[in-house]
């Protein structure tokens, strides 16, 4: 039977040590989303104003986040900003950071996307049937826009669970981290650690984020 190399995560407390890291992970990821979701929501609901001159920050600020890879943005925080400011962030809180301007960004534009969706004659009719502005978003676009909002930022919720392993290049001890120190550790006793390691950090990350993945696919299903 071939060496898999998961005899590594029964030595010592290598297990625990590595759930340990995954929760770091899910930390950064569920504080990111709870601040980056309504913060989005707002971010969205803007750029479909009027307001040319709002309108064009808002896009600004969304291309910034969306062509800057995030990598680049956690260095940006962590390092550039603690150097020119003289602030002194910890690799955990620099995450949150980047992850919460990703997260608003990417929630925004998939409201505007929503919002604009919804064509015209829904706005109209709801005006020949003499509802109010409030009734109308309230009874007809609130309903539909989250219908096409959720099964998206449930989608979103996986991704940034999943890009929390970059944490780990700014000395974040999350899972990652954790399953190099491991594998760092047995080189000599066990060589075929890494696959074993690797194996079991892709199965918490599947155990993490499946079931998030098929809530959206379900949503999208029964609200197709």
């Amino acid at each position: 039977m071939p060496d898999l190399g998961l005899d590594v995560l029964l030595k010592g407390n290598n297990m625990i040590r590595l759930l340990q890291g995954m929760w770091v992970a899910l930390q950064i990821s569920l504080i990111s989303i709870v601040i980056s979701m309504p913060l989005g929501i707002l971010v969205g609901a803007l750029m479909t104003m009027k307001n040319k001159i709002v309108r064009a920050i808002f896009r600004i600020y969304l291309e910034i986040i969306r062509i800057m890879p995030q990598l680049v943005l956690l260095f940006i925080v962590y390092f550039g900003s603690t150097r020119a400011f003289g602030w002194s962030l910890s690799g955990e809180v620099a995450s949150i950071i980047v992850f919460v301007l990703w997260g608003t960004a990417e929630m925004g534009d998939l409201v505007r996307g929503a919002l604009i969706s919804i064509p015209k004659h829904q706005y109209e009719s709801s005006e020949a049937l003499g509802l109010t502005k409030i009734q109308t978003y309230r009874y007809i676009i609130i309903p539909q826009t989250v219908r096409r909002l959720v099964p998206l930022a449930i989608n979103l919720i996986t991704r940034m669970i999943k890009t929390t392993s970059l944490v780990l290049m700014i000395g974040v001890v999350e899972m990652l981290k954790v399953a190099q120190q491991i594998i760092e550790a047995n080189r000599m006793t066990s060589p075929n650690a890494a696959f074993g390691v690797f194996l079991v950090v892709f199965l918490l990350y599947f155990t993490a984020c499946w079931p998030i993945s098929m809530l959206a696919r379900y949503l999208e299903r029964k609200w197709g």
